[in-house]
């Protein structure tokens, strides 16, 4: 199908489907924070500890940016305290189990020769 939006997409890459594809890379802690909800739904401490090296605020402005992408979900518990937890919603599942875990493969193969060359580089 060649509409009017595949044509513009075609002619301008910035505004496609690709570039906001390419933009969940783009930010460091995204795709790890969403590697450490695979597993399942988690309170934000347990995520702080399972991610590691982040800070509570980077943390937050990182869910924040997963829950505006629709790639994470954030259910409220009736409980007291109160609790929050986070986890995968379809759409990040499908990110995490498709081209995340293809990438994760590449890396395994090649990720090696890539430190290599950035330190060469350097």
């Amino acid at each position: 199908m060649n509409d009017d939006r595949t044509a513009s997409c075609e002619q301008l890459l910035a505004d496609c489907r690709l570039r906001a594809a390419t933009e969940l890379f783009a930010h460091t802690w995204d795709p790890i924070v969403l590697a450490g909800l695979r597993a399942g739904p988690l309170r934000r401490s347990e995520l702080l500890e399972r991610v590691g090296g982040l800070s509570d605020k980077v943390l937050t402005e990182t869910l924040r940016r997963l829950l505006a992408n629709g790639l994470v979900e954030r259910r409220r518990h009736r409980a007291a305290p109160p609790r929050v937890d986070y986890r995968l919603s379809s759409l990040g599942a499908s990110l995490v189990d498709g081209p995340m875990r293809e990438l994760a493969s590449w890396i395994r193969e090649y990720g090696d020769e890539l430190l290599e060359a950035q330190e060469t580089v350097r």
